[in-house]
């Protein structure tokens, strides 16, 4: 078996789930994961698939050629070396533009690795205007602990004035 991720975009309308995992198992192939949503209207998911060997071509071409759908197939990389332990990092304040970029990068300066993010905007609900809320899986490597982790990102949550918390994942 060959597995695949796939990435997969288009209008939102009823079926697109179905008609995807239709092929998956029309060549006996097997959906291990996905995260799919619906953001604007618009549907986009990614999923992890295993496919035959001698199925690749055939699944590719019936996958690629969906109604209403883009998809791009991709083999699935290698798992990556062994890493530390994982953090629930929380965040939650005022939108502003940068928030992802400033956190990303404080985490990227770590060699923190995100293995999960989901994001919203919502009405705050006493100040008026939007609040910005973040949740992450993060993943240590080995050399990096909690506490060094909480102490850079405690400046960019003070310069963003949001707050942020961080805690065990498993």
């Amino acid at each position: 078996m060959a597995q695949l991720v796939l990435t997969v975009i288009g209008d939102d309308r009823p079926g697109m789930v179905s008609e995807l995992s239709g092929v998956v198992e029309q060549v006996g192939g097997n959906w291990l994961e996905s995260q799919m949503s619906r953001l604007a209207g618009t549907f986009a998911g990614i999923v992890l698939v295993d496919v035959p060997e001698e199925q690749l071509a055939g699944f590719t071409a019936a996958a690629t050629a969906l109604p209403g759908l883009e998809v791009r197939v991709v083999a699935a990389g290698a798992p990556t070396g062994a890493l530390g332990s994982r953090l629930h990092l929380h965040l939650i304040g005022h939108d502003r533009p940068g928030i992802v970029h400033l956190v990303s990068e404080a985490l990227a300066n770590t060699g923190a690795s995100i293995d999960e993010l989901y994001t919203t905007t919502l009405e705050a609900p006493m100040a008026g205007g939007l609040l910005f809320e973040a949740d992450a899986i993060v993943r240590l490597p080995e050399r990096l602990t909690e506490d060094d982790l909480r102490q850079s990102l405690e400046g960019i949550a003070n310069e963003l004035m949001v707050d942020l918390d961080l805690e065990d994942a498993e």
